[in-house]
Order: C-alpha cells, then structure tokens, then sequence
C-alpha cells in the first residue's frame, strides 16, 4: 500500500513537473536569418542520452566543448562525444570538403533521429552549431542550471551561406580602457551571431595600449593620462594577454585586426619617444577629444625604423592576413613647417602633404607585405594617390568605399550615420552623454554596405561591414556595451542576411529571446527610454506629457513618488495634469528587464514677474577666478576674483581649454513675451531670479541634456550662470561657452541668447 501511494506521488509530481515546462513553440528566432530555411512539424529533444557526434578535428572537438559547456551549465549534464553516428538521438557535425559549400557555409537538419550539420570546412560547421544554439531554448546561455526547460528544436532544414565575408566589430580601447575578461565576453557574443572579425584600435592620441618589448617607454609612459579631474587614468595588454586574446577569437572562429595608427593619432607615442614628431616635443598623453596636430614626423628615417621595429612585434601576435594602419586624421600643420618634411617632399618628388602622407603610407604597406600582411586603412588613405595592395575603410560616407572599389580595391563600408555605434540611438536629451549623431536601431539594420551606384562587378570588391565602437564616451564597460547592443546584433544580420530575406519587424520578434540569451551573459544592452517632455515641466493651466520610444516597447509609470515596476500603470495615452505631480516613468521589456526610471516634475507656476530695473549696459557683468574647478561647491573657498564687464556678452577669447577657470555671470535677460519657456544651456548652473532651473554640475556637459521650463512675464529678467572652465570626461567646457538657448512653448527652433538681450 506505501509503496503504491509512493508510486502515485511521483507520477503526480512528474504530471505536475510536466505542466510547468514551458510550453514547445514552432516560432524560429534564429539571428542572423538563414538564407534557406524550411520548417516541419515537430520537435528534437536533447537529453542526457543524446550523443555529439564530432569528427576528429581539433577545433571542431573544441567548438564542442564550448556547446558542451553549456549544457553542463544550464542543463545539468553534458553530451557523450563520439565519432560514430549512432541510428538516432544525435547531434553530428559532418565535416565533407566535397560538398561544394562556401568557406562558411553550412546545411542543417532537424529531424525525429536527431540534427546534422554538413559544412566543408570548420567555420561552416561552427557556425552550424551556432545556428543549433539559437534553434535551442535561449536558457541555454545561463551560467548556472535552470529548471523546468525541455531542450528542443523544431525540426528545420536549412542551407545558408553569408552574404559577406567580413562581419565585424571595432573597439577602441585607447579613449577608455577595458580588460581581457571584458574582450572575451564580446567575443563571445558575436561568436553566438556568426560575427567573424574583431577590429582591435590599439593606439591612440589618448592611449598606447599594447606592449612594444624593443620600446618599453610606449607603455611606461605612452599608456598613462592625467585626466582634467586630475586623477591618472591608463592600462595596456602585454603581449601574452594579446596572445590569450587571439587564440580565445580563433576557438571561435572570430579573425583579429589589430590597428597602430600613423601617422596621425600617435600622441601617445610622441609623448614616450619625442625626437619622433617634427618639434622634439616636450609632449603629454592627449587627455581631451579631438584631434592632434603633432604626428609622426615623415621626414625622418628613424621614424620609419620605429614602426618597422613595431610591426615586427605585432605581426607575429596576429595571424590573420589583415593589418589596419588608420591613416585618419593627420593634420599637415607640422609638416608644412618642418624643414625635415619638407625635405623629404623635394627628394620624393612630391606635390604637397597630401602626397607626403601617401608615401608614408605606401612606405607602410611595402613592410607589410614583407610579412605577408595586407593593408587597412581609413578612407583618407586614397588622399594623395591610394598603396597597391590597400584595403579601404570608408568611414566619411560611403564615397571613398565607392572609389576605392570603382579603381579595384577591396573596402569594407562602415559610414557613420549606420554603423557608429558611439552615436544616440534616442534622445540626448534622455540618454548617457555621447559623442553625438544620431543611429537607430532600424536605422542600423536598414543599412546596405553594397552601394546603388556600383555596378555588380565592382560590388564583389565590398567585403562587408562593421561597427565601430569609438570609447570617447563610455567611461565603464556598461556603458560600452550599453552603446553596443543591441545594434551590432543588428549590423550581424546586415552581413550574414540577404536584403531580401530581411524584415526589421521580424527581427524585432526574434530578437525576444535573443534578448534573454544577453541576459544570461549579464549584457547591458540598450533599452529604448521614454523620451518626450523635458524632466521640469512648467505650466499656468494644463499640462500635457506625451512620451515616445525609439521602437516599441512598454512604459509603466507612477504618479505616488514610487519606482515604477513592471505591475505599475501602463502608458498608453498622453497625461493631463492640472495640479503639480512628479511622473516617475520607464520602459519594461518583454523578459521583465527594465530601463533607467526618468522623473518628471510638473509645476503649475505663475507668470514670473519681470524686474522693475533700468539697465545701464549691454552685456553681462562677469567674476573670473583662476584655477581648477570641478564642483561648484568648490567656488565657495575662492578668496580672490577679478571682476569686469563683457559687453554684447561676448565670450571669445576669454576660455580656451589649456587654462581653466571659474566664472560667475550675472546680468539681466529680456523675455519678448509671457508665456512658458524652455532653457537649454551647458553652462554648470543656470539661474532665472532666484530659481535654480538648470544644473549639470558635476556633469559632462554636451547636448544641454538637463532642460528645463518655467513661467516668464515679459521683461527683463535677473540671470545668473555659472561656469567652470575644466574638463571632465575628456570634455574641455571652454568648447561649450557660456551660452544659453530658450524658446517660446509651441515655438519650434531655440534662439540663442546673445547681443542686446542682455544687460546690466
């Protein structure tokens, strides 16, 4: 009888174990979407039992072990990895160069006896097995056992083959550094999404980031800044980090690029090893954007001895036959003034810099051929005439890639507007400061590297298409990857997918649970904000909040002061107020990941009134401390200022980024009419009477990303700025100026104070 009740209870507890598996779906959310690919009904399931059936191969024994992995993780038990095909219960990489598939083509097959993957060579079978992973359920990505998840795949048939050979992602690592365990993780990732190139930006004005064991100073020196906040920051990768790199890539099929910039961006170099440039220095490590007028001196042969001797050192790191030399971004000023430059011009035979800079990138190109590397750079390498070998990367738009695959040369289109992945891809107004430019996540995915007007026989010269990460702004790994994902997932389909298999709304569907595969690999992708009304929200008798994203997605809000969860109200419909209320409001994934809550504070004001004053003077009276200062607590301990008078409010010349300061502005600014007004201003803090209405202290200071409103009568108006002249984030304010820009509600364009609006 016990043991009867014993056998009731374990078949009710497997009935009811059954019922709380998740429930089998036919839906395929493969990305990048095959090329071909015919679904039937049904479904193979992976158990315990099934064998992995692996030829004897080395790397595909070890593309195994990364699946194995991960069914030990999440699942609890691993694969029995054999040679011999068994009748059924099976997943088996058949490796057979005789079946005509391109170099990373695959065909797979999920039937009742298990799945096949067929490739000619090893990238095509890995990246069957990535496709095998996708079809999978996306638990599979978790680091530690999950429960209640039945591993099966539909049964499918695919063929597929890339539309590009080249599918990568550029990191810049000089801007802001990011360690080995970082690098690997992305690369991880785009292993997952078949990406195939890791362009890895090395040196920089900002930074010299690997190991040159003949010029140990590149890194004692070269690799360190004193940041305008006055802390040092730096980091390198010694030479058996870069190897741990490389060879971690290549178990996962992913080539490495590695780029040493010249000759412009070689400040970092210049500051190690000075008799280098034209002027002999001294030189400090860039601690600010922007770009550098000392360079490599082309004048000197132990310029070119240097690089010789690095290039010696790096090739062997990078087996892959691609080597990226920049060639961006190098200002001529030095040349046109050093006598050593010009002499070189004169025995060259040279029509000007512009050609001096070719023949030091083609002096370039002939020591990589010798150790049998080809040559990348920037599209202003065809400025002065373009190297033989050379492959270009059209950055400025997409019209150097057409020139150089018109005069048949290889390019690899990566045009900011689609494939910068430091731009917005929403608001500034609501987004971590960035660089600028404006990339959305169907803006990336709609971007076709083939360009209309090249014909097919010059398209075969486009290679492919990347994204470039360039790390000014992203000043912790989050937001790195924050800038990252999810459009490189994106760019990976643009590269992989032909244009005709491709539905941005269907990737969207797929990307669901390619959403909880970067969960598993804790990936801090990009979630779209509500974007819309600025976070003070003025007004006299209504207001009315209507809040957009960059794609579709819930908004959850509060009205109690409470975080908004994602059981809290839905928006689905403009708010009106009529009272004052602070909205607390974010956006909630389909997987119950959340954005970053924004708070809005709604005040019903009255018409401030204007100040019954006679003013003397155009212009702004102006307190002027020397010295640096972050926080605008810190102004409380100035002992000293000097005071003048800035007539028509004219602020040049009196900020430049090599001298810091601090200044308080006051002064009165004429409002044209009553009504509510928003402020945008970069300055630390902005005053109208005695309301605090717009502060970025502390703050990197781009894009006027705090704007406020408020009531205003007509009239002049007391104002107060004030304004540290420092940098913080590598952004120097004296670029900004003390400038304020208001508009009228309703009106469209701001107007920019200045002249005779003000007085004093």
């Amino acid at each position: 009888m016990y043991k009867n009740l014993i056998l009731v209870a374990m078949a009710v507890f497997a009935l009811v174990s059954c019922a709380e598996k998740k429930a089998k779906t036919k839906e395929l959310s493969i990305v990048p979407q095959p090329n071909e690919v015919t679904q039937q009904d049904g479904f193979f399931t992976v158990t315990a039992k099934t064998t992995f059936v692996v030829p004897d191969n080395e790397n595909l024994k070890e593309a195994a072990a990364l699946i194995n992995a991960r069914f030990k993780n999440a699942a609890g038990f691993e694969l029995t990895v054999s040679a011999e095909k068994p009748a059924k219960n099976f997943i088996a990489i058949e490796l057979d160069p005789a079946a005509n598939k391109g170099d990373e083509a695959y065909a797979l097959s999920v039937t009742e006896q298990g799945a096949t993957i067929v490739a000619s060579t090893e990238r095509g079978a890995f990246y069957g097995l990535m496709t095998v992973l996708q079809l999978l359920p996306p638990e599979l990505e978790s680091p530690t056992k999950v429960s209640n998840v039945e591993w099966y795949m539909p049964y499918v048939q695919i063929n597929d083959d890339p539309r590009f050979v080249w599918r990568g992602m550029h990191l810049d690592v000089c801007r802001h550094f990011v360690p080995v365990e970082f690098i690997k993780k992305q690369l991880d990732v785009m292993a997952l999404f078949k990406m195939n190139t890791f362009h890895w930006h090395l040196t920089e004005d900002q930074g010299w980031r690997i190991e040159i064991k003949k010029y140990p100073k590149l890194t004692t020196l070269g690799a360190t800044r004193i940041e305008g906040e006055g802390h040092e920051y730096g980091g390198f990768y010694t030479q058996e980090e870069v190897k741990e790199i490389v060879a971690y890539a290549q178990k996962r099929f992913i080539n490495v690029v590695p780029e040493i910039e010249l000759p412009g961006h070689a400040l970092a170099a210049l500051t190690a090893y000075p008799h280098l440039s034209c002027t002999g220095g001294p030189f400090k490590v860039r601690n600010i954007w922007g770009v550098e007028p000392d360079v490599y001196c082309a004048g000197k042969e132990e310029v070119f001895e240097f690089l010789e001797d690095v290039i010696d050192e790096v090739v062997p790191l990078f087996p892959y036959k691609y080597f990226h030399i920049g060639g961006d971004e190098c200002p001529k000023d030095r040349w046109e003034k050093c006598p050593d430059c010009q002499r070189r011009i004169r025995k060259e035979g040279l029509a000007n810099e512009h050609e001096l800079q070719s023949y030091f990138i083609k002096r370039m190109e002939k020591v990589l051929l010798a150790h049998d590397r080809i040559m990348v750079g920037w599209d202003e390498i065809l400025e002065g005439g373009l190297a033989g070998s050379a492959v270009v990367m059209s950055w400025r738009g997409e019209e150097g890639g057409i020139t150089a695959a018109e005069q048949g040369h290889d390019v690899v289109m990566t045009p900011g507007n689609w494939v910068y992945l430091d731009h917005y891809q929403g608001s500034s107004k609501v987004e971590p400061v960035a660089i600028g430019g404006y990339t959305t996540l169907e803006e990336s995915y709609g971007y076709d590297p083939v360009p209309q007007s090249l014909s097919p026989e010059k398209a075969k010269h486009v290679l492919g298409t990347q994204g470039n990460v360039w790390s000014e702004y992203m000043y912790e790994s989050d937001l790195f990857e924050y800038r990252i994902y999810p459009r490189i997932i994106a760019l990976a389909e643009v590269g992989w997918t032909e244009v005709a298999n491709k539905s941005y709304d269907d990737f969207l569907k797929r990307m669901d649970k390619q959403f909880v595969r970067l969960d598993k690999h804790n990936v801090n992708y990009h979630i779209p904000l509500p974007e819309g009304p600025v976070n003070v929200m003025a007004f006299t008798d209504q207001a009315t909040l209507e809040f957009t994203t960059t794609r579709p997605i819930k908004m959850v809000y509060t009205l109690d002061g409470s975080e908004p969860n994602a059981d809290s109200k839905e928006y689905t419909t403009p708010l009106t107020f009529n009272e004052n209320a602070t909205v607390k409001i974010r956006s909630v994934m389909k997987t119950g990941r959340m954005s970053d809550v924004r708070t809005i504070k709604v005040e019903k004001q009255e018409l401030l009134p204007a100040a019954d004053v006679k003013t003397t003077g155009k212009g702004l009276k102006m307190k002027l401390a020397e010295g640096t200062y972050i926080k605008v607590d810190e102004l409380k301990d100035v002992k000293s200022w000097k005071e003048s008078v800035v007539k028509n409010a004219n602020f040049k010349g009196i900020f430049a980024d090599d001298h810091t300061s601090a200044a308080i502005i006051t002064g009165y600014l004429d409002i044209p009419a009553d009504g509510i007004y928003e402020f945008a201003t970069d300055v630390d803090q902005f005053f109208i009477g005695d309301k605090l209405l717009v502060n970025n202290d502390g703050e990197v200071k781009r894009f006027s990303r705090n704007n406020a409103t408020i009531a205003l009568a007509a009239g002049k108006h007391p104002v107060k700025m004030v304004f540290l002249n420092n940098i913080i984030g590598g952004w120097p304010q004296a670029w900004n100026g003390p400038i304020v820009r208001f508009k009228k509600q309703g009106d469209e364009k701001f107007t920019t104070a200045a002249g005779d609006m003000y007085s004093y």
